[in-house]
């Protein structure tokens, strides 16, 4: 029960994390990220809040995540709801300060990517289930073979299309995000020796199964 403890925590901190690093690029006040710009534009559209705008769009991807064969765990469903609430609440805490000149817009970006790039790192190792957009990535990355960055950078750029042509604030900060990205997080996980093709989610099903063991035996 430690391990599966464990395993939860990661997942509740990892998402917390990646919404930590998400707030810190929209701080830095030189563009969005390409699914924030998404995620804006959509908010403008329909009248809710950023948060309730990734949830909302958490729920179309996860769709798509069960298309290409990606488990959906409880990993995905807490990624889904929390993340988009968890970036509500500290953008509401108003903690990050904004960026006021270019250079140190730059580097809130990049702190930013590092910081989201680990929360990935801790939710999608705990192998409860990756989020509805990491869902995506993992997915086509076991599809098409490619590499993580040229899977990343191409849903980056297509959902920045979209997000911009939605209304949403795009800068030069978006460029290059929508660039680095997939490099950023494929370094991150190249240092701490992660494998994304190598890890084996457990989906809402499994986990019923693997609890219904445990009270058997106990």
């Amino acid at each position: 029960m430690k391990a599966e403890l464990q395993k939860y925590l990661k997942l509740v901190i990892g998402v917390f994390i990646c919404a930590l690093g998400t707030v810190v690029i929209i701080r830095s006040n030189i563009g969005y990220s390409p699914w924030d710009v998404f995620h804006q534009g959509f908010s403008k559209v329909v009248g809710v809040t950023i948060g309730q705008a990734s949830i909302a769009a958490g729920v179309i991807v996860v769709a798509l995540d069960i298309l290409l064969g990606q488990k959906i765990g409880i990993g995905t469903v807490f990624n889904m709801i929390f993340y988009g609430l968890y970036m509500d609440f500290i953008l509401h805490l108003n903690i990050i300060p904004l960026g006021k000149n270019f250079t140190l817009g730059v580097f809130m970006l990049f702190a930013g990517l590092i910081v989201f790039s680990y929360g990935c790192y801790l939710y999608i190792g705990a192998g409860l289930g990756c989020g509805p957009r990491d869902g995506l990535m993992v997915g086509l990355t076991q599809k098409t073979k490619l590499s993580v960055k040229a899977v990343r950078n191409t849903i980056e750029i297509s959902v920045l299309g979209v997000g911009y042509l939605l209304g949403g604030y795009a800068g030069m900060g978006t460029m290059i995000t929508a660039l680095t990205t997939g490099y950023i997080i494929q370094k991150t996980f190249k240092i701490l020796k992660f494998d994304v093709s190598m890890v084996k989610h457990r989906s809402i099903n499994d986990e019923l199964k693997f609890y219904k063991r445990i009270l058997k035996y106990n």
